[in-house]
């Protein structure tokens, strides 16, 4: 950014000047024109421990006042969002309080909810989650309070000047002393926009930033700016996006030493109990040390440095050995992080984000696994995890959730048994690796701990001790759950190229499509002119009653008359941008036509009666499963459809059967569906972001659809009444994957049709009993009975006569060992019973038998014949082949006739083989 970017008026009228740091080279503004640090760390340790330089406040009482301070300065109060950003599709939690208007705010596509206004959002960041608990400031889940200011052209609210000097006149009012308060210069880039902005600094803590974001990556008429590589334009908006840590001003209003102890002393203090010391609180040479490890500690951010490089320098400037350091401070850091894990699980799942191998799923596991491994070290048990995690809600404020205590309590629990399999079954995994690494005189690499972690759950720090105590080396960077949240929090963004692309320039002069199956959606025919036409194959006309494919909906199909009274087949509808492609087959259509359009009525009739039973079905399941239940995914059909929802654990039958009848009773109270265009931050304020199920929708309107008590912004076609829906039948439920169900329902005549197969099947079922549909269970149960008990009488007369041919065989010796070669038509596992008698003695088998292929058995007792070798030697005059272990191999052939000289050929193996 240029420097001029700084040059406020503010500055200049309240005397501070422009300073390079000494330590790190960066520019900052201050009023001590003798100052030669900026006043960051590690530039300068933290001057506030012990002397705080806020007045004391509690979180409630810091936030409130931030609050309250800004109210009074014009601001409007909003609600916090949730941790679990379903606004977007580019991330999943919610990082900064302006995440909460992106894209779509910060892009002016609509306006902010308030304008200026005033928030205290929790944010989660993971980037840095191998600090917490070690620099005394990082947090996992942190709240940023800020003020946000909306300014374009027709409207300036505020811009630089007036937002530092509320910033002074906060911190002064909080009883600091701004003489102390430094502005450090540092450009910022983020979620797509960039601008200047300064860190706010006051006793070597950064308590704010205050960005003036007025770049983005959309392209406009003025010349870009070039930031690391990337250009960035001139915005229509330019916005106050101020950030303080409600944390670190409480931290600094304690002077405590670390930012734990402000924050959660009970919670701190609880743990430290349980985990069997807490009377080092009491201990005052612990207490000196852990403080004076705190204004330095600053220095562990260990991102690219080993924690123990870190460590010998704080020891250094303490002035004890390393060692003393870590074995007092180490077990301390780990409650530090519990404890602030915990809080970071109770937005997560009290947000209603369910734990998963994917999306926001995988970071609240990747939180929970964490916290446990930290738990098993301090020798606290795994159950307790549940109990410290109600602790936290309840002191944050049960109201503060959408998810109920009782829930997530359940949820943390099945997680337990979870991570406790895991642990149980990579144990083998590891030790395999090891070997396989040890051999090859290599470490274990970083990819390998990755894939491990990614795929089987396998901790890194089970991997390495598992691994040493095999003797192989492990390659474990100390930010490696840093590393793994960094790669899990943002989507990944696959556009699949689309093959219609190649018609955009010729549709750029296009009109939008005008909707008719919004306006009249329950006609079936219309009239439309064909405004263009492309290869033959899509017709672009000026309206049209075809919905087309989106939002799991398959497109309309149905007829074209044209004026000459030809019938042409609409096979597909699509959509690109506003406009509207309809396949053809069959025929000709010409430009300018006038051309009568005929739905396939049944099919669109059963479609909007899938789509609407969608939203029927999983407001059900969230009534009967609770309120963490998400849609993860959809497909309308016209005979059948699936929900995909989010759920953490596998729905039971009695379940299913209660989301149906729950379901049912909606569609018969024959309520109105309700469906309207309303502005999106309206709808976002009414409904919340349950509104966004299947996707975010673009633009500054959304179509909000209200089908019994489910409230979702979608584009589909529904039936007017829930009462049209006609009956649902949930016909199975697939468990998809860990944290995702899927619902495969029926409705309507589909639900009808459904139902008469089972019955068919029933009555099919019963015919072949030879029984009325009634007595099917008694009877298949007795027949079941009846098979396992002949099965077993079947497996007594086998091993009978296995005994009586064993008697009856012949063997003889080649070179001193006894050899069988013989021609037995029994089944499979017959023949291997009685080879395996031969080979327990020390002898060799050769077993064959007829029927419509050859069939072959293989036993060796000794050494210095392989059956595998021997069976395939066997097998090739089969014209097949066979396997198996050194003891034992079967195998086979289609030449039946072959069997002599198949025998003849073992026989002949054997005798080389032990050079008779």
């Amino acid at each position: 950014m240029m420097e001029d970017e700084y040059q406020l008026e503010y500055f200049r009228s309240e005397g501070l000047t422009r300073n390079i740091c000494t330590s790190c080279g960066k520019a900052f503004w201050t009023r001590d024109p003798d100052r030669t640090v900026c006043g960051d760390a590690p530039c300068e340790p933290y001057q506030f421990i012990g002397k705080p330089i806020f007045r004391p406040h509690t979180v409630d009482e810091m936030r409130e006042s931030y609050l309250s301070f800004f109210e009074k300065q014009g601001h409007t109060r909003i609600d916090r969002y949730p941790v679990a950003a379903r606004w977007r599709d580019d991330i999943y939690l919610t990082i900064a309080s302006i995440a909460d208007f992106q894209p779509f705010v910060t892009s002016g596509v609509v306006p902010p909810p308030a304008n200026p206004l005033t928030i205290s959002q929790p944010c989660i960041r993971l980037n840095d989650l191998d600090s917490v608990g070690r620099s005394g400031r990082h947090l996992t889940c942190f709240e940023m309070m800020a003020h946000h200011a909306f300014n374009s052209d027709e409207k300036e609210i505020y811009w630089k000047d007036r937002t530092v000097e509320l910033c002074d006149q906060l911190l002064t009012s909080l009883g600091a002393n701004k003489d102390m308060v430094t502005y450090k210069e540092h450009p910022w880039i983020g979620g797509g926009n960039a601008g200047p902005s300064v860190e706010v600094l006051i006793g070597g803590l950064e308590v704010a930033t205050l960005v003036f974001m007025s770049l983005g990556k959309q392209k406009t008429e003025k010349p870009p700016i070039n930031l690391e590589g990337t250009p960035y334009y001139p915005m229509t908006l330019r916005i106050v996006d101020t950030g303080y840590g409600l944390e670190r001003l409480v931290w600094a209003s304690q002077g405590s030493p670390t930012i734990y102890d402000a924050v959660f002393p009970e919670m701190v203090s609880h743990v430290m109990q349980e985990a069997g010391f807490g009377h080092r609180l009491h201990d005052p040479d612990f207490i000196h040390i852990l403080g004076e490890n705190a204004k330095f500690a600053g220095l562990m951010d260990i991102s690219g440095q080993r924690i123990f490089e870190l460590r010998q320098k704080v020891a250094d400037k303490i002035g004890i050995p390393v060692d003393k350091l870590e074995k007092m401070i180490a077990p301390v850091e780990s409650v530090y992080a519990i404890v602030d894990h915990t809080r970071c699980l109770s937005y997560m799942l009290g947000d209603c984000i369910v734990p998963s191998n994917a999306k926001d799923g995988y970071l609240a596991r990747l939180v929970i696994r964490r916290t446990l491994r930290m738990m098993r070290e301090l020798n606290l048990e795994d159950d307790k995890l549940a109990s410290l995690i109600e602790r936290q809600m309840r002191i944050i404020g049960v109201s503060r959730f959408e998810q109920d205590i009782d829930m997530v309590m359940e949820i943390v629990g099945r997680e337990i048994e979870k991570y406790q399999t895991t642990m149980d079954r990579g144990a083998r995994t590891v030790e395999r690796l090891a070997q396989t690494y040890k051999k090859k005189c290599e470490k274990i690499p970083l990819e390998e701990l990755v894939t491990l972690y990614d795929s089987h759950g396998i901790p890194p720090d089970m991997v390495r001790d598992l691994a040493t105590a095999q003797g192989a080396v492990v390659d474990l960077p100390d930010d490696f759950y840093s590393q793994i949240a960094d790669m899990h929090s943002e989507s990944e963004q696959v556009q699949e190229k689309n093959p219609l692309f190649d018609y955009l320039d010729r549709l750029s002069h296009l009109p939008e499509t005008k909707k008719l199956y919004y306006d009249r959606p329950g006609s079936m025919e219309f009239e439309g002119k064909a405004l263009e036409i492309f290869d033959n194959e899509y017709v672009v006309l000026d309206q049209t009653l075809f919905y087309p494919e989106g939002g799991g909906q398959p497109g309309d199909t149905g007829l074209f008359l044209t004026p000459d009274g030809l019938t042409v087949r609409v096979c597909d509808t699509l959509k690109l941008g506003e406009t509207i492609l309809h396949k053809i087959a069959g025929g000709v259509v010409r430009k300018g036509d006038m051309l009568r359009g005929i739905l396939d009525e049944d099919r669109r009739l059963s479609l909007m009666r899938h789509h609407t039973a969608t939203h029927i079905l999983l407001f059900a399941a969230k009534e009967v499963l609770g309120a963490h239940i998400h849609q993860a995914g959809a497909q309308k059909g016209e005979f059948s459809s699936r929900i995909d929802i989010r759920h953490y654990k596998h729905i039971t039958t009695d379940e299913l059967k209660k989301i149906e009848v729950v379901a049912n009773r909606l569609v018969m109270a024959n309520t109105a569906t309700s469906i309207g265009w309303e502005d999106r931050t309206d709808a976002e304020q009414k409904y919340g972001f349950c509104l966004y199920q299947g996707g975010v929708p673009p633009g500054s309107s959304i179509r909000v659809v209200k089908v019994a008590g489910d409230i979702e912004a979608c584009a589909g076609t529904h039936c007017a009444y829930t009462g049209d829906v006609g009956t649902i039948t949930i016909i199975r439920v697939e468990h998809v994957q860990d944290g995702v169900e899927r619902l495969e329902f029926a409705a309507g005549l589909a639900a009808i049709q459904y139902k008469h197969h089972q019955e068919d099947i029933l009555n099919q079922s019963a015919e072949a009993f030879s029984v009325q549909v009634d007595a099917l269970p008694a009877t298949a149960n007795r027949f079941f009975d009846e098979w396992k008990d002949q099965k077993k009488e079947i497996e007594r007369l086998s091993s009978r006569i296995c005994e009586l041919e064993s008697k009856n065989l012949e063997t003889y010796e080649i070179n001193g060992i006894s050899v069988l070669l013989k021609r037995i038509d029994l089944p499979n596992p017959e023949l291997v019973k009685i080879a395996t008698r031969i080979s327990d003695n020390g002898g060799i088998a050769i077993l064959l038998a007829g029927g419509e292929t050859a069939r072959a058995v293989v036993s060796s007792g000794t050494p210095k014949i392989k059956a595998g070798e021997l069976i395939a030697a066997v097998c090739s005059v089969l014209g097949g082949k066979g396997g198996g272990k050194p003891t034992l191999a079967q195998g086979g052939g289609p030449d039946v006739s072959s069997i002599d000289e198949a025998l003849a050929a073992g026989e002949n193996f054997i005798k080389t083989a032990l050079h008779a």
